[in-house]
């Protein structure tokens, strides 16, 4: 009995020195942090660490991780690698674009492209684009009657290409626009914003195109979604018009592929379109929402904290709608917040440090809770 007890004591004794030894690494690990050389993270960051810059020059944006947190696609506006607009690339997240060497092209080099998502295996990615309509970029107005807009090209399609670039199959092909496509954390099913009901809204499908159903179905522009950590719920932003001049305008501009953007709120609802809520009640542009990985918390991009309009920050919010937080502090643009599959760093894009030129590039952080 003895020798028993004996026994049973030394291997809780080895447990605790085991824990103990975990935490005081843990503690050596924290308190070697060097926020002095953590040069391109503003002091405000407090959920920030060793912030890394993944590319260099051009307008670099929307950057999702592989589903093995090993690789980021993109899509980016480089004249340097003959892209004048968005083409699809990636990048491992260990060396990113440095030395400025063009990484590989996932898309066509044709027409337009937008919103690319790796597929589980790491094989493939999903992105949509404009190449079967032409091999030049479309036109995109700016503004109209001075209101800044977004273009809404009924040429987008939704494909799955590999990483050498090669089209592997086109998942839509409905008259109208299909894009801003992203997969579940499940690999089961895609979300996608199209036209195709007469409004833009949400519809899901399967990896192979098929099973496409409709989520939402209120007046005004449903996108940008991603699914939970569970894959069981919907994050999006969403224009609401009310009065009869809004809704007028809405229909007008849609009617010409555009959209006004500049008004528009964060909404949850489950896959399958029911439990719709709103979540931000703030004002002016809130988008590119990105759930925590608890799936308690919304990250998104907001300018309703800046006087001109032109200020983009990354902020937080719990999903009951409490808590908001302001996550970076360029004074610039910093936006497309994304966890990678581990929960333990984040990928954005962000004109900080740019020299004072218009570059927006990919940035990795790890993330403090």
């Amino acid at each position: 009995m003895m020798k028993k007890y004996t026994f049973l004591a030394l291997a809780l004794a080895i447990v605790f020195a085991a824990c103990h030894t975990s935490k005081k690494a843990d503690n050596q690990k924290d308190t070697s942090y060097n926020a002095a050389a953590d040069t391109l993270r503003f002091a405000q960051e407090k959920h920030l660490r060793n912030v890394r810059q993944m590319t260099f020059g051009g307008d670099n944006a929307e950057a999702y991780w592989s589903f093995d947190g090993k690789f980021l696609t993109f899509q980016a506006t480089n004249e340097k690698w003959g892209t004048p607009c968005d083409q699809i690339f990636y990048m491992p997240i260990t060396t990113g674009t440095k030395g400025g060497q063009k990484p590989p092209l996932v898309s066509t080099g044709k027409g337009k492209t937008t919103c690319s998502y790796y597929l589980p295996g790491n094989k493939q990615i999903l992105y949509a684009s404009t190449h079967e309509s032409g091999d030049g970029c479309p036109e995109a107005p700016r503004s109209v009657g001075g209101k800044y807009v977004w273009s809404i090209h009924k040429e987008f399609d939704i494909y799955t290409a590999d990483l050498k670039g090669n089209v592997v199959k086109k998942l839509t092909n409905s008259p109208g626009y299909d894009a801003e496509a992203t997969v579940s954390p499940d690999g089961k099913k895609i979300v996608f914003t199209s036209t195709r009901s007469g409004d833009l809204e949400l519809w899901t499908m399967n990896l192979d195109g098929s099973d496409q159903r409709q989520v939402t179905s209120g007046l005004g522009y449903d996108g940008g979604a991603f699914f939970s950590p569970d894959s069981k719920k919907l994050v999006f932003r969403a224009s609401r018009p009310k009065t009869d001049d809004e809704v007028k305008t809405y229909k007008e501009l849609l009617a010409q592929g555009l959209v006004q953007p500049t008004a528009l709120e964060i909404f949850t609802c489950n896959a399958d379109g029911s439990d719709l809520r709103q979540i931000t009640n703030i004002g002016k542009a809130n988008w590119a929402p990105f759930m925590h990985p608890s799936g308690k918390k919304i990250l998104f991009a907001s300018n309703h904290h800046s006087q001109s309009g032109r200020q983009f920050n990354v902020f937080s919010i719990n999903t009951d709608g409490t808590g908001l937080e302001q996550i970076t502090f360029d004074e610039g643009f910093d936006s497309f917040p994304m966890f990678s599959p581990d929960g333990r760093r984040i990928a954005f894009s962000s004109n900080r440090k740019n020299g004072g030129t218009r570059d927006t590039n990919v940035f990795v952080a790890e993330w403090v809770d």
